[in-house]
């Protein structure tokens, strides 16, 4: 097996596919990347956990066919150390001995055995087959990633719940504490098996799959996916992933959603979010408790440290339409929330100190809604 590659292009390729590679001391050929010629010549690298499969194709000249496992860090770490140029791969097919070959230099490393590498999972018992805007997918797990929970006691919130039908795409994430609901009407479904008779689907996403789709696809490709009852299958003509969804009921984020928020508070964005910075400096760093305190066209923000004798307040000019009001949040909830929203305005929706809050961004397209909710923190502090 013999073949020549840009070690810039090869680099850019592989680190796609690095993050699914983890340390494993039972099965260590999971530290591996498998690489593959085919007969046309054409380089696959694969990577897997055996929870998330990747497999990419990398343009390479190539006229021997043949596949090896190479230690991923160490070739990872060799290509980030060289310029850009022309390497030459030679696997030596009795020993296993992978050399590569450079301008000045001349590397070794022991590959293993490529049957020894998990066969990552087909799409053979396909239920459901649709396509879907890398834009509509890359933007949900933007605005909802970070509300996963990382509470492996509740299994179902580690992951994004997946709703699709003919009419468009809901994508849903929380952890208890803040929900995140985002809605892409008009999904992309030209060909797709079932969603285009009316037949919903459903199915929950992992966080780690959903990490990696950052760097893998781009907004303007239309990704192939396909679904079995236990994975999720995404592809373009360059890149596939095979991820293991999440086998538990998600909880009914409807039932907790308010309908009746009679009081509104509407707010510069940026403004909000440069004063949350500046007071959370002064909250207990164990709740990141700040207070809001409505009264008027005027949002005090304050927070207190009792341990060390913190305290910091600041006034903000507002649209308040309702009840004077004093009600908290955890301010790094909040601002992690506000770093997703693009508008220049948003608006939160309140009822009671006591009950959820619904932030929207005040300017939305016309085919998305963009919906968190966040609890309220019992106020502690002493009333002045």
């Amino acid at each position: 097996m013999k073949f020549i590659v840009s070690a810039h292009t090869l680099l850019k390729h592989l680190q796609l596919i690095y993050g699914v590679v983890g340390t494993n001391a039972s099965l260590p050929v999971l530290e591996d990347f498998y690489l593959q010629i085919s007969k046309d010549g054409r380089l696959t690298a694969a990577a897997t956990d055996l929870e998330t499969s990747l497999k990419i194709q990398i343009p390479v000249e190539a006229n021997q066919s043949g596949e090896i496992c190479i230690p991923a860090k160490v070739l990872v770490d060799i290509l980030k150390n060289l310029p850009d140029q022309p390497l030459t791969f030679h696997v030596h097919p009795d020993n296993g001995v992978v050399e590569i070959i450079s301008d000045n230099g001349r590397y070794k490393i022991m590959g293993e055995k490529a049957e020894n590498f998990p066969r990552e999972p087909r799409p053979d018992a396909v239920e459901q087959s649709f396509s879907i805007s890398g834009e509509t997918l890359l933007t949900a797990v933007q605005k909802g990633l970070f509300a996963i929970s990382t509470n492996d006691m509740r299994p179902a919130m580690t992951g994004m719940l997946f709703e699709l039908d003919a009419h468009g795409a809901t994508f849903v994430a929380t952890d208890s504490h803040r929900l995140v609901k985002y809605v892409k009407k008009g999904l992309v479904s030209e060909g797709s098996s079932g969603l285009a008779e009316g037949k919903p689907v459903s199915f929950i996403v992992p966080k780690k799959p959903l990490n990696l789709l950052k760097g893998l696809f781009e907004e303007e490709s239309v990704l192939q996916a396909s679904l079995s009852k236990s994975h999720l299958f995404l592809q373009t003509d360059a890149i596939e992933i095979a991820c293991r969804l999440i086998d538990a009921r998600f909880p009914d984020y409807r039932v907790v959603i308010p309908v009746d928020s009679p009081y509104h508070l509407v707010i510069s964005r940026s403004d909000l979010q440069q004063a949350l910075r500046r007071i959370s400096v002064f909250a207990n760093k164990a709740t990141n408790q700040v207070i809001f305190t409505l009264q008027g066209s005027t949002l005090e923000l304050s927070a207190q440290d009792i341990d060390y004798s913190f305290e910091g307040s600041e006034r903000l000019n507002c649209q308040y339409e309702g009840e004077d009001m004093r009600i908290s949040f955890n301010a790094r909830f909040l601002l992690e929330m506000l770093a997703v929203i693009d508008a220049d305005e948003v608006r939160f929706d309140l009822s009671t100190p006591s009950r959820a809050a619904i932030l929207r961004p005040m300017a939305q397209s016309e085919d998305e809604d963009l919906l968190m909710l966040i609890m309220p923190l019992m106020i502690t502090e002493p009333v002045a």
